[in-house]
């Protein structure tokens, strides 16, 4: 495995790394000390917003191949958090994932995951880990509509039933941990009788939520920035905990959703 190219924005900093077997994958630094790495080529999921699943899933990276992404960038960054958000479910190629999970903490680095939460058998176990954050795809709570958005991400009903079971059994501060993802989109899932069932199931299982900000990728509408802001105050109105995506994760470079697999 090798670094191919370094794109860089004035927030982020893209790398594309080429595999033995000539796949190419890519991470991201942002905010300083965050290096974003992915966990599969290509991705199974095929969620329409994003482009990181429009070629399908190719095949899982290695433990090794993981770990790489980092060991070969750690002498140029002041890298101190790992987020598994990159190209990939990372459930979806969970041994790997969760070996690596523990040698990034060997070597005394922060870990958070972003996860469609399937599949849910794994789940469970990553729930309870010593993570720095878990931020799990919701995108709507109506059934139907989530399983297009989020095509091969598994039972809404039977991940909420899930989350019923083992959130009560973490303590208050782990569950702070614990964030419901909400990706606006416009036209699609930004009315307020949607965010209104998102905001009490958030508020039901005591977690909190993050409002995502799509980043075009040219399939659906994006939303004004007084749109989403609004947005945001509806979800606070409920008394919920919300975060906002950061400019590093709506920067036109390394963003949420933007990362695929052929840019090189």
């Amino acid at each position: 495995m090798k670094l191919l190219s370094t794109f860089k924005s004035e927030l982020n900093r893209l790398f594309v790394f080429e595999l033995e077997d000539s796949n190419k994958i890519e991470a991201v630094f942002y905010r300083g000390d965050t290096l974003c790495i992915s966990t599969q080529v290509g991705c199974a999921i095929r969620c329409p917003f994003c482009l990181s699943g429009s070629a399908g899933l190719v095949r899982n990276l290695t433990y090794e191949e993981i770990l790489a992404q980092y060991y070969l960038l750690r002498e140029h960054l002041p890298i101190k958090r790992i987020a598994v958000a990159g190209i990939g479910e990372p459930l979806m190629n969970y041994s790997h994932v969760i070996r690596a999970f523990w040698k990034f903490k060997e070597e005394g680095l922060k870990v958070s995951f972003y996860t469609t939460g399937f599949p849910h058998i794994h789940l469970r176990e990553l729930i309870h880990i010593p993570h720095n954050g878990l931020t799990i795809s919701i995108h709507s709570t109506k059934a139907e509509k989530r399983r297009k958005l989020i095509p091969h991400g598994g039972d809404l009903n039977a991940l909420i039933d899930m989350l019923r079971e083992e959130l009560p059994r973490m303590s208050k501060r782990k569950r702070k941990k614990v964030s419901l993802a909400y990706l606006l989109l416009k036209g699609v899932n930004d009315s307020y009788e949607d965010l209104e069932e998102f905001a009490k199931l958030v508020r039901d299982l005591g977690v909190s939520a993050t409002l995502l900000y799509y980043n075009s990728t040219g399939f659906f509408e994006t939303m004004s920035k007084s749109e989403y802001e609004e947005r945001f105050l509806y979800l606070r109105g409920y008394g919920i905990r919300v975060s906002l995506s950061t400019r590093f994760r709506k920067d036109s470079l390394g963003g949420c959703g933007t990362l695929v697999i052929n840019r090189c």
